[in-house]
């Protein structure tokens, strides 16, 4: 691998010549500006933890391609051992970071794209398959950062692509030429997009005839001429440009992944990178593919931001004295049991998970269906807890200048005390964090990353298997099969 360290990712960043604006400014360097550091060195834990010892078998594995050592995000799943690996790796990069790795989204994009090609060109004898594995054989000697580009802005949502008033709504292509095409329109909430080297573009649903031009499949350099990206505001990002320590809560690695709109103003791409070119039917396998796999990554990510604010919370209780109290033991307890929960359905769907055509294995779907859906409710209900342990403090702490200041300093190391031998400093600290992990932009994305909660529940009730679990009851009822009236 090109890059093996963290700091070579980082100086990999600066090379790049991007288009990437924040507050209405252009920002020159990802890897310094105040608003991506944070970002940038949540990603760098990723290759980080591929250079020590005790997380390499989670963090690297072997090429199918080449039989060479590469980043287990540029991996694709040859059996249910990966899918499992994948999500231990998952919940130590959220317990490391507190916040979003930002990789998976372009790794769940690689592994629908390299299963769903392969079927393309059973059916139509293209050569996607191997163009894509070129592609990723590139990145994986890279190790490349890969952004997955899927959300379409959708403009009118009760209009089709073909039926938007603005046609861009939807990234389509506007020109076909002989060597490639050319794109235009826009992805929304793209985790990671600013510090990452590639695009892996994939349509947001399933196309129909008329849709045909917003039917592709393609990989762009995230440099690449036409590109300009929008960086999205974040909870607290005022007290992280200004670089606050204390009162940004994590400082360190941000709040959530970075999100950006990516924005293509005519964007070329070249043959030998587009993996799907009009093929409508095989649009919804890839989008079914690609949520499925993402949706089983929650369980496992989350997972490790709970333990985290479990952590958090506990620690408060000790500096406030209220860690022995029955009720503090019994929601601490709820906790650690909700996150061990979500963690289980995550294993689950990766344990049954099945091979592709391809080869490539695809996890449960149900399964991950069920534990995305799990997030959307657990997370927030951890979050609850917290701040319900934590108490009305963490509303109305003094700010960190006022902790620092002169006049009024001492007062609030009097009065914000706690258990004697807690620096009130400690306990600022670790309540800003508690914030920082239950509001804001933390908790939409639990409800709305890989998907809307309706989302989940429209595929749960399409995978239920009714009509089996109807038959199962009739049997055990005595009711002999007969031809039933229409539904």
């Amino acid at each position: 691998m090109k890059i093996n360290r963290s700091s070579e990712y980082i100086e990999s960043l600066k090379k790049l010549n991007l288009s990437i604006y924040y507050k209405g400014k252009r920002i020159k360097d990802v890897t310094t500006h105040a608003a991506t550091e944070p970002h940038v060195r949540a990603a760098a834990m990723t290759y980080a933890l591929a250079g020590q010892e005790k997380y390499k078998d989670l963090a690297t594995t072997t090429s199918h391609l080449t039989g060479r050592e590469i980043s287990r995000f540029t991996h694709v799943h040859q059996n249910v051992e990966d899918l499992i690996k994948k999500v231990k790796l998952l919940r130590v990069l959220g317990q490391k970071t507190g916040t979003c790795f930002q990789r998976c989204v372009g790794f769940d994009g690689i592994n629908a794209v390299y299963s769903v090609a392969y079927e393309i060109d059973e059916k139509h004898g293209t050569d996607y398959l191997e163009r894509f594995k070129k592609w990723l054989t590139y990145i994986q000697d890279e190790n490349l950062m890969v952004v997955g580009a899927m959300t379409d802005p959708k403009g009118d949502r009760s209009k089709s692509p073909t039926q938007q008033p603005d046609l861009d709504q939807y990234v389509r292509i506007v020109e076909r030429r002989d060597d490639g095409i050319i794109i235009r329109g826009a992805k929304l909430h793209m985790t990671g997009a600013v510090n990452s080297h590639e695009i892996l573009i994939m349509p947001t649903s399933a196309m129909d005839e008329a849709s045909k031009d917003y039917a592709f499949v393609g990989a762009v350099p995230i440099d690449t001429p036409g590109i300009t990206m929008i960086f999205g505001r974040q909870a607290n990002d005022d007290r992280r440009d200004r670089r606050e320590k204390i009162d940004s809560g994590k400082p360190r690695f941000g709040s959530v992944g970075g999100e950006a709109v990516i924005v293509f103003d005519d964007v070329f791409i070249p043959n030998e990178r587009i993996f799907l070119n009009g093929e409508i039917e095989f649009t919804g396998t890839i989008v079914y593919r690609f949520a499925a796999h993402h949706r089983a990554n929650y369980g496992a990510c989350k997972t490790g931001l709970m333990d985290v604010l479990t952590g958090a919370v506990s620690y408060l209780s000790q500096i406030q004295g209220t860690a022995k109290s029955s009720h503090v033991r019994d929601k601490v307890t709820e906790m650690i049991h909700l996150s061990e929960t979500l963690y289980s359905s995550s294993i689950a769907c990766s344990a049954e998970g099945e091979p592709t055509p391809s080869g490539a294995y695809l996890v449960d779907t149900m399964l991950a269906n069920v534990c995305k859906h799990n997030v959307t409710r657990f997370h927030f209900e951890v979050a609850r807890l917290a701040v319900d342990l934590a108490g009305g403090f963490i509303a109305t702490m003094p700010s960190e200048y006022d902790l620092k200041s002169e006049e009024v300093g001492h007062l609030v190391k009097k009065y914000l005390s706690g258990v004697a031998g807690f620096p009130v400093e400690d306990r600022i600290k670790i309540g800003r964090l508690i914030e920082a992990m239950t509001g804001g932009t933390a908790m939409v994305e639990s409800i709305h990353g890989a998907g809307s909660p309706q989302a989940q529940r429209i595929m749960i009730f399409r995978e239920g298997k009714l009509g089996e679990k109807i038959k199962l009851a009739k049997v055990l009822a005595g009711i002999p099969p007969r031809k039933e009236a229409p539904s």
